[in-house]
């Protein structure tokens, strides 16, 4: 996939990531992305399970999907590998870049995520490479 796909889905307002569990049954969460130049970007929680996946797979799928994950009849999902990155200037960089994209959604979804678990969530990136 050439840089030009990356920064296509890149643009894109949400992608669906699928990971993998150990069954091979593919778990897809929708989620913000930035392009980060030939690879795509996600900032999530480090406890979450899909980084647990990545963590133990690295294989997994993108594809643009609506905000509830809901993906377009004849959308091709493309496939690509995780890195997990816990780099605390990484993690910081992506988070500007995803705040900067994102704005205030942005703002408001990380406020109430902070409400409701009491704090900030410890965060890291998913740096996917595609294929």
């Amino acid at each position: 996939m050439s840089s030009v796909d990356a920064a296509a889905l890149g643009a894109e307002e949400f992608v669906s990531l699928t990971t993998f569990k150990r069954s091979g049954e593919a778990v897809a969460t929708p989620m913000w992305v930035v392009a980060d130049g030939e690879r795509l970007a996600f900032w999530t929680p480090a406890e979450s399970w899909k980084v647990k996946r990545a963590r133990r797979d690295p294989r997994v799928t993108v594809v643009p999907c609506s905000r509830l994950g809901k993906v377009a009849p004849g959308a091709e999902p493309v496939g690509g590998r995780a890195t997990v990155v816990e780099d605390d200037a990484e993690v910081r960089r992506v988070r500007a870049v995803v705040k900067a994209k994102y704005g205030l959604g942005f703002t408001v979804i990380t406020l109430v995520e902070r409400l409701l678990r009491r704090g900030a969530a410890q965060r890291t990136v998913l740096l996917v490479d595609l294929d």
